[in-house]
């Protein structure tokens, strides 16, 4: 199930339509695991990217080459066009991905992300995650990761985010950095595939009027909120979240 291309690490499991995920910042691949059912039907190619996970030898880290290591690595597999979907920071990969590629996008899902950062946001924001990423253990970061993340504080939803949330303190800054230097203001007017955006009613880290500027910006998009989740309706609400991911993908099959 688990290889590698080009350096790349990745899962590949199922048959059928590609279907990409993309992971966010500091997470890793498995931390799809609630989506593996969707290998009964589909072809899912989950990698790593740069700097996360099994994927530790890196050039530059930036949104660009996030996306152009997943484009490398569809091209690698022989895969023409693919359903992109991407959590978070995986979410602005995917929009990448778009702008670089757009005939490799069969559909893209967009969730909890974002699509522009105000340069003094910014700045701002990413001092502080440094003095705090400086001062504070990695399980102590890993926590505060946790209680903003989560809507819902179970001791069940703690354990199964502290198995996939992994950053790595030597890339987790600068793939933060990344994120925050994200300008999609002209790109997404122009995106034509299929395009489901995905919010959580309680999401502190991309509160959902973020989602809906994103939604007026892609005129034919369909938008969800989930209630009572936060930053990963994938964790807190897989059935629902599964549910509309499989009903989007099956209005959208064989599309191109």
């Amino acid at each position: 199930m688990g290889a590698f291309f080009s350096g790349i690490p990745y899962l590949r499991m199922g048959a059928g339509e590609p279907l990409v995920f993309i992971h966010g910042l500091g997470e890793i691949k498995e931390g799809w695991s609630n989506q593996f059912d969707f290998a009964n039907q589909y072809d899912l190619i989950i990698p790593d990217l740069r700097g996360h996970g099994e994927y530790l030898i890196t050039g530059e880290i930036s949104i660009a080459n996030f996306a152009r290591d997943v484009i490398s690595l569809l091209k690698g597999l022989e895969i023409q066009n693919a359903h992109i979907c991407g959590l978070s920071m995986g979410g602005i990969v995917a929009q990448e991905i778009y702008r670089q590629a757009p005939e490799i996008c069969r559909s893209l899902i967009l969730v909890s992300t974002f699509h522009y950062a105000p340069r003094c946001f910014g700045e701002l924001f990413l001092t502080l995650r440094k003095s705090r990423l400086e001062s504070f253990s990695l399980e102590k970061q890993k926590n505060k990761a946790a209680r903003v993340c989560l809507y819902s504080w179970t001791e069940d939803n703690f354990e199964k985010f502290f198995k996939f949330y992994q950053p790595n303190r030597n890339y987790y800054l600068p793939s933060m950095q990344a994120c925050l230097e994200v300008n999609n203001l002209c790109l997404l007017p122009k995106i034509k595939v299929p395009t489901l955006i995905i919010g959580g009613q309680y999401d502190t880290v991309t509160p959902v009027w973020i989602q809906l500027l994103m939604h007026n910006q892609i005129k034919h998009s369909e938008f969800v909120i989930f209630r009572n989740t936060g930053h990963v309706a994938k964790l807190e609400a897989k059935e629902a979240f599964n549910n509309v991911l499989q009903n989007f993908l099956h209005k959208h099959k064989n599309a191109s």
